[in-house]
C-alpha cells in the first residue's frame, strides 16, 4: 500500500499558499476536527514553498511540551540556549521570559535576512504560553506571516485565539473530505481504481475524516475485506476492529461515566431512537451530557425528535465492547420500549423482530415471518435470511423456508438454499403414494397443495439459475392432479417460460408466457414473471419501446422478479441506444442490497460508455462489473465479454483475448440469453487480433442465428457491426427490413448509415454522423465521419475540409479507439507536399517556407494548392484540422 498522500482540498491549498507567499497580505489559520486533514494540508503547502524566497519556521504544538517555555519553537532555536534558559543557568542567558522572547524575535529576524519569513504552526491550540505569545507578536508586528492549524472546539491559548479575533489573520474551517476527494485518495493509496459502492461506503463510514479513513482501510486490508479483482479494489463491508482503530475512536469518545455509557449503548443498539424513549430508559442529564460532548446527535423532523450516534464507528466500538449479557438485555429492552409505544414508525416491526431474535425473546413466528418478508422486499437479504431462519425455528412453516431459501439464493449461496428447501417438512421426499399433493397422511400432512407447488418452483429456480442444472426447466408439477388449480399451474408455466428464454429457446418461452397471460385464473405473481419474459422477447425482437412499457407494469420490489425485469429493461435500452435512460437505470441505488443487480448495472454503465466512445471509462466500469459478479456465474460471462469488447476496440488484443477466455469459462447454458453479447465481443476480439475476416464470419453466423430466433433487435446490432467492418453492400437491404419492424430511433439511424456506406455516399455519411451524434453514440459518429472524409477527399469535394474538422473533434472525444472504420484513407501526399503542409499548418508564411526549403515562393504556393485539393480544404485556415485527421501527420501538426 502506498503512503497516504495529500489529495483534493485544491481551494483550501490555494488559499493557504496565497497567504504564505504574501499574496493576501495576511496569515491564515485552518480550523477543523481531529483527523480531518489539517496537518497534511499545512505540510503540503509548506513543502512546496521555495526556501530561498520564503524562509520557513515550522512549529508543532504538543501536549507534552505545553508547560515548557518556548518549547514549541525549540526546533528553530539553538538547543543549548533554550535548555540553559529553561534551567535558569548559563553565563550568557537572559533568564526572563521577556528577554527570551526578544532573543527569539532576533533569531527569526536573522533567519529571514530581509526576506519574508513564514511561521507555520501545526496544532496551535497546544502551544506553550510563551510560544503562543511570540507567534501573536510576530503576526501583530508583521515580522512574519503566520499560517497554521487549530482543532475546532479545543481549548486555545488567548494569544492564539486573538490572532483571528483581532483580525491579524484569516481563519477558515476545514470541512470533511468530499466523496470525490475520498475516492481520489483511496485510489492513490491502493494504486488502482476503487469500486464506487465501496468508495462511497468508506466515505460515509469515515464521515470525510482522513485519519478514520486510513485506519478503516488498514483494518479492512488486515482482515482480508478489502480485495483487488480485475484491477479494481472492492470492500466487502467488514473490517477488523484493530487496536489502532479502536484507539482513534476511543480518543474521540473520551472517558465515559456509567450513566453516559448507558446512553451510548442504548443508542448504539437502537438508533434511530426517539428522544422521549431514550430519556425514559436512561438518565436525562446523561443524555444532555452525551449531546454536549458531541457523542450523540439529536434531530427534529416534524413532531419527532430522533437520536443517533454522532459517528457510525462509535456504534461499532460500543457494541463490540458491550458484554454479551448486557447486549442481550438491551435489545430486549428496546423491543419492549418500541412495542409499548405501538410501533407506529415505518420499520419498527422489522427492528423489533431483529431485536427479539438477537435477545432470544422471539416467540411469534408470524411476526418474524412478516418482518423477514419486509426485509426481503427492502433488499436487506442478510437480515431477511436471519429473520426467516428464526421464524422457521419458531414454527413458521414453509413460508419461512421460502424466504430463507430465496435470500440465500440471491446472495450467491445456492447450495445452502437447496439444503434449506430439502430440510423443510417433506421437501426432500420422493413422490411416493403417501406424499402426493392433496394426500394428508404423510409427507406434507399440514401443507396445502400450493405450498408443495411453491416448494417445487423454488427448488427448480435455485437448481437452474443457482446450480445451473439445465434439466430443471423440464420438470413439470402435477399438471393432471385434481387438486392443482389453474392459478397454481400458471406459476409453473411462467417459471418455465423464463427458463426457456434464458436457455435460448425463445419460441417455447413466448408460447408459455402467452398461455399464462391468456389464462384468466393466472395470479398477479405469475403474470409478472410472464411479462418479464415477454418484455425481454420484445426487446430482443426489436421492439424496445413496447418492452419498456411492459416492464413498467411489473412490481419489481421482489428482488428476484426485479432481476428478471431489469435484464429485460437493460436489454431494451441498449438495443434502443437510449443512453440517458441507461444512465438513469445504472445509477439507481435501489439495487445495492443485491450484488448481482449492482453488477449488472455496472455492465449497463460500461455499455453506455462504450457506445459513447469513452473507452477508458468503459473499461473501468467493466472491470468493476467483473469484480462484483465473479463470485457467482449467472452474469459473470456478460461482464467479462463487455471487458473483452472494450479492450478490442482499444486495440489491446492481449487483454481482449484473456477477457474473452474468461467469459467463455464463466458462460453457463442457463444464461444463454446473454450469448449475443458474447458473440459481439468475440467478433471484435478477432478484429483486434488482425483477423477481420474471422470477425465478419462470427457476426454473419450470429446474425443468422438471431434471425432464426426472431431476435431482430439483437440482429440489427450485429448487422451494424458488419457495416462497420465493410460489409454494408451485403447487409443494407436486410438492415432496411429490420428497421421496418423496430420502434426506436437507432434503427432508423443504422438504416441511414448502412445505405450511405453501401452507396459510398459521402454527404449521406455526414448525415449518419449527425444522427449518431444526436443519440450520443460518438464512436459510431466518428466512424461515419471517417468514411465520409475518405470519400469526399477522393472526389476533391469542398465539403472534405468541414468533414475533417468534425472528424478531428470526434476522434478527440473517443480517445483510445482503434477500429478499422476509423482508419481514414490518406491522400497520396508526396514527401515535399507533407513538409510544406506541416509548415503552413504551423503558420509559417510561404516566403519563409521557400527560404527554409530553398524553393521559390511560387513553387511553395503550387504545392499548397495541390495539398488543398487532395485534402479537400479551401485554404490554410482548414489545413491544420485536416492534417490532424491523418494519423501519421497528427503529431507533427
Amino acid at each position: 500500500m502506498a503512503p497516504w498522500t495529500f489529495v483534493g482540498r485544491a481551494e483550501e491549498a490555494r488559499h493557504l499558499t496565497d497567504a504564505a507567499t504574501g499574496a493576501t497580505g495576511r496569515g491564515l489559520i485552518i480550523g477543523g476536527a481531529s483527523g480531518i486533514g489539517k496537518s497534511r494540508l499545512l505540510r503540503s503547502v509548506t513543502e512546496a514553498l521555495d526556501p530561498a524566497r520564503y524562509p520557513l519556521v515550522s512549529v508543532t504544538g504538543t501536549a507534552a511540551t505545553a508547560a515548557l517555555p518556548l518549547a514549541s519553537l525549540a526546533p528553530a532555536l539553538p538547543g543549548d540556549l533554550v535548555i540553559s534558559a529553561q534551567n535558569g543557568a548559563g553565563p550568557n542567558v537572559v533568564a526572563s521570559h521577556a528577554g527570551l522572547v526578544r532573543w527569539a524575535l532576533d533569531a527569526v529576524h536573522r533567519l529571514g535576512g530581509g526576506r519574508p519569513v513564514v511561521v507555520a504552526v501545526d496544532d496551535a491550540h497546544l502551544l506553550d504560553p510563551l510560544s503562543a505569545a511570540l507567534v501573536h507578536h510576530l503576526a501583530r508586528t508583521r515580522q512574519a506571516t503566520v499560517i497554521g492549524t487549530v482543532r475546532s472546539g479545543a481549548p486555545t491559548p488567548d494569544p492564539v485565539r486573538a490572532l483571528w479575533i483581532d483580525d491579524l489573520v484569516d481563519r477558515v474551517d476545514l470541512g470533511p473530505m468530499t466523496a470525490g476527494d475520498t475516492t481520489e485518495l483511496l485510489e492513490a493509496v491502493l494504486g488502482g481504481p476503487v469500486e464506487p459502492r465501496s468508495a462511497g461506503r468508506l466515505w460515509r463510514l469515515a464521515t470525510g475524516n482522513t485519519l478514520l479513513l486510513r485506519e478503516l482501510v488498514t483494518a479492512a486490508r488486515a482482515g482480508g475485506e478489502l480485495v483487488e479483482a480485475y484491477g479494481v479494489w472492492r470492500w466487502t463491508g467488514g473490517f477488523a476492529l484493530t487496536p489502532t482503530l479502536t484507539d482513534v475512536v476511543d480518543h474521540r469518545i473520551g472517558p465515559l461515566d456509567p450513566a453516559v455509557r448507558d446512553v451510548l449503548e442504548l443508542v448504539a443498539f437502537g438508533a434511530p431512537i426517539g428522544l422521549p424513549l431514550l430519556v425514559k430508559a436512561t438518565d436525562s442529564a446523561a443524555a444532555e451530557q452525551a449531546e454536549e460532548r458531541g457523542l450523540i446527535e439529536v434531530t427534529r423532523d416534524d413532531r419527532r425528535t430522533t437520536v443517533r450516534l454522532a459517528h457510525p464507528l462509535y456504534g461499532e466500538v460500543v457494541r463490540r465492547r458491550c458484554p454479551f449479557t448486557r447486549a442481550r438485555r438491551l435489545r430486549a429492552d428496546l423491543a419492549h420500549l418500541i412495542e409499548a409505544t405501538g410501533a407506529r414508525r415505518a420499520g419498527d416491526a422489522l427492528r423489533i423482530a431483529a431485536w427479539r431474535v438477537d435477545s432470544d425473546t422471539a416467540t411469534d413466528p408470524g411476526r418474524l415471518l412478516r418482518a423477514a418478508r419486509s426485509a426481503f422486499l427492502g433488499n436487506d437479504l442478510p437480515l431477511a435470511a436471519r429473520l426467516s431462519r428464526a421464524a422457521l425455528a419458531a414454527g413458521g412453516g414453509f413460508g419461512a423456508t421460502e424466504v430463507l431459501a430465496t435470500a440465500l439464493f440471491l446472495t450467491d449461496r445456492p447450495g445452502d438454499a437447496l439444503a434449506a428447501l430439502d430440510d423443510s417438512p417433506g421437501g426432500g421426499r420422493s413422490d411416493s403414494p403417501g406424499d402426493r399433493p392433496g394426500d394428508r397422511t404423510s409427507g406434507w400432512p399440514t401443507r396445502r397443495v400450493a405450498d408443495r407447488l411453491r416448494w417445487s418452483l423454488l427448488h427448480r429456480a435455485v437448481s437452474y439459475w443457482g446450480c445451473f442444472h439445465g434439466g430443471a426447466r423440464e420438470a413439470g408439477t402435477y399438471p393432471g392432479h385434481p387438486h392443482v388449480r389453474p392459478i397454481e399451474l400458471s406459476w409453473t408455466r411462467a417459471l418455465e417460460a423464463l427458463m426457456r428464454l434464458h436457455h435460448g429457446e425463445p419460441r417455447a418461452a413466448r408460447r408459455l408466457a402467452g398461455e399464462v397471460l391468456d389464462e384468466p385464473a393466472s395470479g398477479p405473481g405469475a403474470r409478472a414473471v410472464a411479462r418479464a419474459a415477454l418484455a425481454h422477447l420484445l426487446a430482443a425482437g426489436g421492439a424496445p419501446a413496447r418492452a419498456r412499457a411492459m416492464v413498467a407494469t411489473i412490481d419489481t420490489r421482489n428482488p428476484y422478479l426485479g432481476l428478471a425485469a431489469e435484464l429485460a429493461h437493460g436489454t431494451a435500452l441498449v438495443i434502443a441506444g437510449d443512453l440517458a435512460a441507461i444512465d438513469a437505470l445504472a445509477g439507481a441505488s435501489d439495487g445495492d442490497g443485491v450484488t448481482v443487480r449492482a453488477g449488472y448495472r455496472a455492465v449497463l454503465a460500461a455499455q453506455a460508455a462504450r457506445l459513447r466512445g469513452r473507452l477508458a471509462a468503459a473499461g473501468r466500469l467493466a472491470a468493476e462489473a467483473c469484480a462484483l459478479l465473479s463470485p457467482g456465474r449467472a452474469y459473470a460471462a456478460l461482464a467479462h465479454a463487455e471487458r473483452a469488447h472494450i479492450a478490442a476496440l482499444c486495440g489491446d488484443a492481449t487483454l481482449a483475448q484473456a477477457a474473452l477466455a474468461e467469459a467463455d469459462a464463466q458462460r453457463v447454458p442457463a444464461m444463454a440469453v446473454l450469448d449475443p453479447w458474447l458473440e459481439h465481443a468475440r467478433a471484435w476480439v478477432a478484429v483486434a487480433l488482425g483477423e477481420q475476416a474471422e470477425g465478419v464470419a462470427v457476426l454473419r453466423r450470429l446474425a443468422t442465428r438471431l434471425a432464426d430466433d426472431g431476435f431482430h433487435g439483437h440482429e440489427l446490432l450485429a448487422q451494424l457491426d458488419l457495416v462497420r467492418l465493410g460489409a454494408a453492400g451485403d447487409v443494407a437491404r436486410r438492415v432496411q427490413w429490420l428497421a421496418a419492424y423496430s420502434d426506436n430511433a437507432l434503427a432508423e439511424t443504422v438504416t441511414w448509415y448502412a445505405d450511405a456506406m453501401a452507396r459510398r455516399d459521402g454527404p449521406a455519411l455526414l448525415g449518419a454522423m449527425e444522427r449518431f451524434q444526436r443519440l450520443g453514440m460518438t464512436l459510431y459518429a466518428a466512424e461515419a465521419a471517417a468514411a465520409a472524409v475518405s470519400l469526399l477527399r477522393a472526389v476533391r469535394s469542398a465539403a472534405a475540409g468541414g468533414a475533417a474538422e468534425e472528424l478531428a473533434a470526434l476522434l478527440a472525444a473517443c480517445a483510445g479507439a482503434r477500429t478499422p472504420a476509423l482508419r481514414v484513407k490518406q491522400p497520396a501526399l508526396t514527401n515535399r507536399e507533407r513538409e510544406i503542409a506541416l509548415l503552413a499548418a504551423d503558420g509559417v508564411a510561404s516566403k519563409e517556407i521557400a527560404e527554409q526549403l530553398f524553393l521559390s515562393s511560387r513553387t511553395v504556393d503550387n504545392h499548397l494548392m495541390r495539398v488543398y485539393a487532395k485534402l479537400g480544404v479551401s485554404g490554410r485556415s482548414e489545413l491544420a484540422t485536416a492534417l490532424r485527421a491523418l494519423p501519421d501527420l497528427a503529431g507533427g501538426s
